[in-house]
């Protein structure tokens, strides 16, 4: 028998030696459709896929929007096919019928939303062709119905007639731009089949790559996202005498779809986090936690496309007066706030939890919930009763920052005027009934004094839930390294934060900045005693970590600078879980 249909033969040859464990990523592919209703795809798509190592998946056109969501779930990277035009309509364009050629509404109903879904999802995204095209109008850019139209007749032949793994002509590549880098060139030989073309690049992409005649050939995500769209058909090169010029695109985008299946297989076996958000100050204007908020960033949507496990939410009070009526005041705020939380995850009861024990955080997990815990940013809401200490505790609230801008009747701010020199003598109290009850104390935003006063007094270990390196930003809420070394003697954590203004003096901060602070708190404190606290809605947002959606690119920086799954879980919540199950067993009365 011919080997070739000896299919025994073969599959008794895969089963010669145990395999390895080993995942190529999965690399979704959207295919055409045709005239004649049937779903088509060029075999240099999924050809170049498996050559750069990926496992091609092909996405036939579909309008199910359960089926999509399902989908993404198993994918790890997507590529969005050439095909017909893009409908005008959907970028707030009238259809120009005189200039379109053949549109789609199958494909443009499913890519649209499609991409949509798979940005939200942080999934690394090649265009190709109309891909391009699609990432635009979806992402809230525009394209030129016709080139020719818009641009005039003065431009190269963006139709070609040779064969389609034909170079016609070159384009120019930005010099920084990750398009250059993939290619190790300034300069592309491309074909061309198009007569649309991107005409405004979406918020948080740049176009990097022209054609002699202006028209924009390539454009890429500059906010952290793994996107790259591209006018050529770089897949057909390979099927031309087996030229594999275009296929370091491909590898690009394979190498960062691993990366991805790496990062989602990491956080299944891991809890992931974030000590410190400040959401609840919004809810006043009717947020909803089920609801993906366009305020807000942080919300169950949020929080599954992040990978975010856990969060704790602060009631935050303003520091204001100190008369009784606004101790008062500040109390019941505080009650309302966290009442707010408790009542907005008990709504969601099936996909949501409130829990206070760090030992029950892996079970939710395992049942599919998002879990919510409840801290205080500012001792001002206990007023001058130290009873509201316990009675905060009873409800759950895991921790309590003494301060926030501004001294109060517990201790110095660091933004404050050095009233006490420190803890007050009340503050000194409060410390104290804090580690009776099990009460996490905070130090973010306490003065140096009162930081150094606070661990002298504590029996237990003390945290800072959002703070960063002052070694790298010369911020007074920043902690020195001769602090972090101190918290972490006593066994305490510091939260890494993602306010821009704690990261860098000047310049918008970047998801590079928050990796320089994070490293550095490691290397000081030690890997047992840092972590991270974003501040999400408190003004923490960084570029590339925008909201919480995007917190697994910090999971996948990591990932690129070689830390280990052990560590990687201590960064993530386990150094914070640890100090905070510590607390709560040392309580000294049943509460």
């Amino acid at each position: 028998m011919n080997d070739k249909f000896n299919l025994r033969a073969e599959y008794a040859a895969l089963h010669s030696t145990y395999p390895v464990a080993t995942r190529r990523p999965i690399v979704g592919i959207t295919a055409n459709y045709n005239d004649e209703h049937l779903a088509t795809l060029a075999e240099g798509y999924y050809l170049s896929v498996l050559r750069a190592g990926g496992s091609p998946v092909i996405i036939p056109p579909y309008g199910d929007r359960g089926a999509l969501v399902e989908l993404l779930s198993t994918l790890d990277a997507l590529v969005l096919s050439g095909g017909a035009d893009i409908d005008p309509r959907y970028t707030g364009e009238e259809p120009r019928y005189d200039l379109l050629h053949t549109i789609n509404p199958t494909r443009d109903e499913q890519e649209l939303m499609l991409t949509l879904l798979a940005v939200d999802r942080g999934l690394p995204i090649l265009g190709i062709c109309r891909g391009i095209q699609t990432l635009a109008a979806a992402l809230g850019g525009s394209v030129h119905q016709d080139i020719y139209a818009a641009l005039g007749n003065k431009l190269l032949n963006h139709d070609q007639s040779e064969e389609r793994g034909v170079a016609t002509h070159w384009v120019s590549l930005s010099g920084n731009s990750r398009l250059a880098r993939i290619f190790n060139d300034d300069k592309l030989f491309v074909n061309t089949f198009h007569h649309q073309a991107v005409n405004r690049v979406p918020q948080g992409f740049e176009a990097v790559a022209f054609s002699p005649d202006g028209v924009v050939e390539a454009m890429e995500a500059t906010d952290g996202r793994s996107i790259i769209g591209v006018q050529w058909h770089p897949e057909t090169f390979l099927l031309k005498e087996n030229n594999e010029c275009m296929l370091p695109l491909f590898s690009w985008l394979v190498g960062e779809a691993r990366l991805f299946s790496a990062v989602k297989e990491v956080h299944s076996k891991i809890i992931s986090l974030d000590s410190h958000c400040d959401t609840p100050m919004l809810f006043g204007g009717g947020y909803n936690f089920e609801e993906r908020s366009t305020r807000a960033l942080v919300d169950l949507h949020k929080m599954h496309d992040g990978l975010l496990d856990a969060v704790t939410m602060v009631a935050y009070i303003r520091q204001e007066a100190r008369d009784d009526a606004a101790l008062a005041a500040a109390t019941a705020k505080a009650d309302s706030l966290l009442d707010g939380i408790v009542a907005r995850v008990e709504k969601n009861s099936s996909c949501a939890a409130i829990t206070d024990n760090p030992a029950a955080l892996p079970q939710l997990k395992r049942e599919g919930k998002k879990v919510v815990m409840l801290g205080i940013e500012n001792g001002y809401a206990i007023g001058k009763d130290i009873s509201n200490i316990e009675r905060y505790r009873r409800r759950g609230v895991v921790y309590m920052t003494l301060c926030h801008n501004g001294d109060n009747d517990i201790c110095d701010s660091a933004r404050g005027n050095s009233e006490h020199g420190g803890l007050s003598p009340f503050g000194r109290e409060v410390v104290r009934e804090m580690n009776r009850v099990g009460m996490l104390v905070d130090l973010s935003h306490a003065a140096e004094i009162t930081f150094y006063d606070t661990l002298a007094l504590s029996e237990q270990p003390v945290v800072c839930s959002h703070s960063s390196c002052r070694a790298l930003c010369d911020h007074p809420r920043n902690l020195t390294d001769e602090q972090m070394r101190a918290l972490a003697a006593k066994g305490g954590v510091i939260q890494v934060t993602m306010y821009g203004g704690f990261l860098r003096k000047e310049g918008e901060a970047a998801l590079e900045d928050f990796m320089r602070h994070l490293l550095h708190a490691i290397n000081v404190a030690g890997i047992d005693h840092v972590g991270i606290g974003t501040d999400f809605d408190g003004d923490g947002k960084i570029i590339g970590c925008a909201d919480a959606s995007q917190l697994h690119n910090v999971t996948r920086e990591l990932l690129r600078r070689g830390f280990a799954l052990c560590d990687i879980e201590k960064i993530w919540g386990g150094n914070w879980l640890r100090v905070l199950q510590q607390v709560q067993q040392a309580v000294k009365t049943t509460l």
